[in-house]
C-alpha cells in the first residue's frame, strides 16, 4: 500500500462475505450503503425518534411534541427516510377523522436499543464533556 491511498475502515465480515472483506473503501460493494446508513443513523432527529418510538407506536403530532425544536417539515422528511430504510413503520386506520401511526420495526428496535445505550452515556458523561470544552476553550 503506498503512502498516498486512504486507510480503510476495517468492519466485521458481512454475511456472505469473505473473511475481513468488509470495509468503508470505495473499492468495496456495500461502502456507499453503509455510510448511507451512518449518515441516518448520525443526522440530528434519526435516533431521537427511533428512541422515542422504542417504547411503542406514536400519532405524527405526538412525536413532534415530543421532539423538541424539530419542524413539521424535518419531522416528515425524517420519518419517510426511516420507513425507506425499513426502521420505522406506518399504519394507516380507516377512521373518521383518519389515523395514522409511526412504530419502530425490529430492525429499528435493534438499532434503538445501542441508541439508547448511547444517550445514557452522554447523560452520565454530559458533565466531563462540558469541563473538557470549557479547559479547551480557555486554553485558545
Amino acid at each position: 500500500m503506498s503512502t498516498t491511498e486512504p486507510r480503510a475502515l476495517r468492519l466485521p465480515p458481512l454475511p456472505g462475505d469473505g473473511e475481513g472483506a468488509a470495509s468503508c473503501s470505495t473499492d468495496h460493494p456495500a461502502s456507499g450503503v453503509i455510510r448511507e446508513i451512518l449518515a441516518r443513523v448520525g443526522d440530528k432527529w434519526s435516533l431521537l425518534v427511533i428512541g422515542l418510538l422504542h417504547d411503542g407506536p406514536l400519532r405524527f403530532t405526538e412525536i413532534q411534541r415530543r421532539v423538541d425544536g424539530i419542524s413539521h417539515r424535518m419531522l416528515t422528511q425524517t420519518l419517510r427516510s426511516l420507513q425507506r430504510d425499513g426502521l420505522v413503520s406506518r399504519t394507516s386506520y380507516a377512521e373518521i377523522p383518519p389515523r395514522v401511526e409511526y412504530a419502530v420495526t425490529p430492525l429499528g428496535r435493534s438499532l434503538s436499543e445501542p441508541a439508547i445505550a448511547l444517550a445514557v452515556w452522554a447523560a452520565e458523561h454530559h458533565r466531563d464533556i462540558l469541563d473538557a470544552r470549557a479547559e479547551f476553550d480557555g486554553d485558545e
